[in-house]
């Protein structure tokens, strides 16, 4: 049941990888470009989850391309904030 539910996660974690790389295409956003890594790391990484044994003692190493991932995640959504120019709101007279 494992195998089966980490293969629907790989596969809707690709379909959205490939739809955040068509909206990229189109807009040439960074975050769009990394949404879409980050949903294929994290593809890669149930993939080969799913065929480790749970009781394998170098399973604990495949997680950190899940960090790798929240990782990019996380910078994707700075980055997108910090290139915004910010509106300053007038001084009330």
């Amino acid at each position: 049941m494992i195998q089966l539910l980490s293969g629907v996660f790989v596969g809707m974690a690709l379909a959205v990888c490939l739809f955040f790389f068509r909206f990229w295409r189109k807009s040439r956003e960074r975050l769009f470009a990394l949404l879409s890594l980050v949903f294929a790391l994290l593809s890669v990484e149930r993939s080969v989850l799913a065929f480790v044994p749970g009781n394998h003692e170098s399973r604990h190493w495949i997680f950190l391309v899940r960090l790798l991932a929240f990782a990019l995640l996380i910078a994707g959504i700075v980055d997108k904030n910090r290139r915004q120019p910010r509106r300053v709101a007038p001084r009330p007279r």
